[in-house]
Order: structure tokens, then sequence, then C-alpha cells
């Protein structure tokens, strides 16, 4: 195994800046990674490698002529395809789309250009954010790394299975109900969820306008909270966007979690819905682990999961029609199966069911904020079910809506997955974290502390 296979932006930014290793040769191992792996693995839609090497050789003479930018410069990434880059397709992985070349970058496109970044290309998803992983799309679904037979989650299918396969080390997805935080889960690699209207949407083609979230995926905490520091800011070109200054989210990622109060959301997993007992005994592990660490964890409690699933399911039905309403009557048939028909059931949500569901928003809001009060942090699982079979559309079904991820959708605060452990089959198993809004400084103090003391996001597959 090559030196720079899995190499974290960490490592390669120290390098990159000492001028030990040039952005030109780490650029062309990325390529030399997909070019390898992405026939297996499905991650890519468009690899644009022409044009990385030609951003690789800027960024070069950049730091060369002593113009670093910092912990971005020069370091691969990608975009799940419903991210748009000027001159390049947004296709959403659907043939709705396929022809569609974007105008302008996405705000934080050029917030990655600006810190020197590398686009390596688009990268699969689930169609428009929605559907799953089917055979009836223009491109195949992605593979998950630890098992190529394996779903990898979704939607952001393609960015998670190329960082855990080590084609690059970082990727940006969009989360409405989990799909940053479902695949990384599946992945084995850290996801994050930040707070509503800390990153711009502006470029992104939505699917849920009062739920969607742009977030990093990575291999580290630390490199995912560089990457939301490049990504994080205001955006008058997005109505969502908060104007308020992003807070520092690594210097203080070793500040230890001794004395932090800590909640488990324990009822989720357990009352609500029966967990799988392998991913129960994950968590249940990394509670030990937690107050070994010096933290005060205690089980604390909200209203059902159910009750969440169902505001947060009405919201996105609701919306997504709205989004998709004039090219479902015109060409429906272009649609994959399990796309059309859950876009379609937004045709029946009643606007008194939508309003009531945003009003259900409100009320579950005030209850999260007020368990807040108490603690620094919360956590419970992340999927209820370990990744299935990717060629098994029943399996698929009937545990696709099985998470624990929606409840922090509709508080619209920040939420990380991290890993927890293996399966007996070596399957990754995970949890999430989750913080008070715009305290995303906290939420990766505590994923940090627990991950280094875990030593499971260190783990590799066997490609």
């Amino acid at each position: 195994m090559s030196d720079l296979d899995f190499f974290t932006i960490v490592d390669a930014a120290r390098l990159l800046h000492s001028r030990k290793l040039s952005p030109v040769e780490l650029t062309k191992h990325a390529l030399s990674r997909i070019e390898a792996l992405d026939p297996t693995y499905n991650a890519f839609i468009e690899v644009i490698a022409d044009d990385a090497l030609a951003q690789a050789e800027i960024a070069e003479g950049e730091i060369a002529a002593g113009h670093y930018r910092g912990p971005m410069h020069g370091i691969p990434y990608g975009l799940k395809d419903l991210i748009d880059v000027a001159g390049l397709r947004t296709t959403c992985h659907s043939k709705i789309l396929a022809d569609n070349i974007a105008v302008r970058d996405a705000h934080v496109v050029t917030r990655l250009r600006e810190a020197g970044a590398i686009l390596m290309g688009k990268m699969s998803l689930h169609e428009f954010g929605s559907g799953g992983p089917t055979y009836d799309l223009p491109w195949p679904p992605a593979r998950n790394p630890w098992n190529k037979k394996l779903h990898p989650g979704g939607s952001s299918s393609g960015p998670a299975a190329a960082i855990a396969a080590g084609m690059i080390p970082a990727a940006l997805g969009s989360d409405t109900g989990g799909s940053v935080r479902n695949p990384a889960t599946c992945c084995g690699i850290i996801g994050m969820k930040p707070t509503y209207g800390l990153v711009s949407r502006s470029g992104a083609v939505p699917l849920s306008f009062s739920l969607d979230h742009i977030g990093p995926l990575t291999r580290t905490v630390e490199d995912n909270a560089i990457v939301h520091e490049s990504i994080a800011g205001y955006d008058p070109g997005d109505i969502t966007s908060r104007d308020i200054l992003p807070k520092d989210c690594v210097s203080g990622l070793r500040g230890g979690i001794k004395g932090l109060r800590i909640g488990v959301i324990e009822h989720f997993y357990t009352t609500d819905a029966a967990a799988n007992d392998e991913m129960k005994g994950g968590i249940d592990r990394a509670i030990v682990l937690l107050r070994e660490l010096g933290a005060d964890v205690r089980t604390v409690k909200l209203l059902p999961l159910s009750t969440w699933a169902a505001c947060g399911r009405a919201i996105i039905q609701a919306e997504s029609y709205v989004v998709h309403e004039a090219w479902l009557k015109q060409r429906p048939q272009d649609y994959c199966e399990i796309s059309r028909r859950k876009l379609l059931t937004g045709a029946f949500i009643r606007a008194d069911e939508y309003i009531k569901a945003l009003q259900a928003r409100t009320m579950l809001c005030a209850e999260f904020d007020a368990l807040m009060k108490n603690y620094d942090a919360v956590i419970t699982l992340s999927g209820l079910e370990l990744p299935c079979e990717l060629d098994d559309p029943d399996m698929i079904a009937k545990t696709y809506e099985r998470h624990v991820r929606m409840p922090f959708n509709i508080t619209g605060t920040p939420a990380i997955s991290v890993p927890t452990g293996f399966s007996r089959d070596g399957i990754p198993l995970g949890m999430q974290i989750c913080g008070k809004a715009f305290d995303e400084p906290m939420v990766y103090r505590v994923a940090h502390a627990y991950c280094e003391a875990a030593g499971w996001a260190a783990q590799r597959p066997k490609l």
C-alpha cells in the first residue's frame, strides 16, 4: 500500500505546505486510485482528470511562491452530483437532468475554490437525493468498500464509498433525512450535518426546502472540521443562510470531554424501535468509553421516534412534490421506479397535513432546545439496521427507513455520524453525536475525543 493511500487532509496539508509533497503528485495518485477502484465501486459519475491536474498545477505554483491558502490548498475532493459546478453537468443521477450543464458554481464550490481545493469530479447518489439504489438509471449504484455486495447507504452513496475506499479524503454530500450520516455509518467514516443555515445551499438541487443541509464526509473528525470551516459562512444568495460568524471548530478539538454532560436518547432505538443487536452493542460500548473519558453520561427522553419520523416524512413528501411536480407530470417514465413512487406520494399530502407537520416541528424543536439547556451533547444510534445486500430491493425497502436521523433534520441542529466498531461479519457500526444549534465546535470536540480513544475510524477495508 502506498504512503498516499488513505492520506488525511491534516497529514497531506503539512507535507504540501512544507513542499515535501506536490499537489500534482497528490492529485495524480488520487486519479490513479479512482481509475483502479471506481469500476468496482461506482462512486463517480464524472471524473475531471485534466481539469483536476490543471487545478493542481496552479496550487503548486501558488504554494511555491509562498501563497499558501490553508489546509485545503492542494487537497482533492469530490461532490455529490446535485451540487453545481460551472460548465459541468449536474445530473442528480437521473435521466431527467442527464444533459443539464450548470452555469455557475454553488456557493460551497466557490468557497472551496478560494481555499485552493482540487475538485476531482461529480459523484453518484440516489436519484435526486431520494429514491434508493437501483439499476434503472443512467449510472450504476455505488457499492460498499467493506463488502461490494452491500449497500453503502444513501443518498450520498458515491462520496462515502470513495472516501472509505481511499480514492479521495473528502467530499460534500446533502442531508435531508440523514443522507450524509447514513452512508457515513454504512461505510465506517465521518459524516456531519451542520446547523441549518450555517452552510449555504445555493447551487444545490433541492429536495425539501425546510430540511436540506450540505455537509462534509471524511475519514477523520479533524479533517471533517477543516472541510466544514472551509464551506461554512453567510451567503446573501441563500435566503435561509444565517448572517453569523462561524465558530472555530479545529482549535478546540483536543479539549477532551471530562466533566461534559452527555445525554443518551436510548428509547429511540430500544422501546420506540428495536435496533439490530450489533448496532446496539456498538453504542453501548461507546457509552462505557465516554464515561471512562470523564463525561457525565445520562439517559434522556424526548417524544417517541415515530412522532419525529411522521413530522419529517410529511414535510419531505409535500416539499419534494413541489420541486418535482412538473417533471412528474411531463416525464414520469424518466424517473426510476423507486423515486417515482416516493415523490408521487407528495401529491396526496393535504395542505392541513403539511401545516400540522410544520406546527409539530415547532413543538419538537422547543422540546429539544429545552433538553439541551442541561446537556453539552446527546448521542443516539444512526441506523437501526446493518446495510443489506445492494441487489435485494425487498430488504432495502424494508430497512431503508429504519433509522434515527430525522430528528436532527427537524431540529436543524448539528449531528455527526462516527464509527462504533464492526459487526461479526466486518460491517461498520455507527452512532450520532448531536449538539445545540451553531455549536459545531462541541460536537466535533466530543466526536474527536471518542474517535481518538476508540480507534474505529482508523480501520480500513481490504479492497
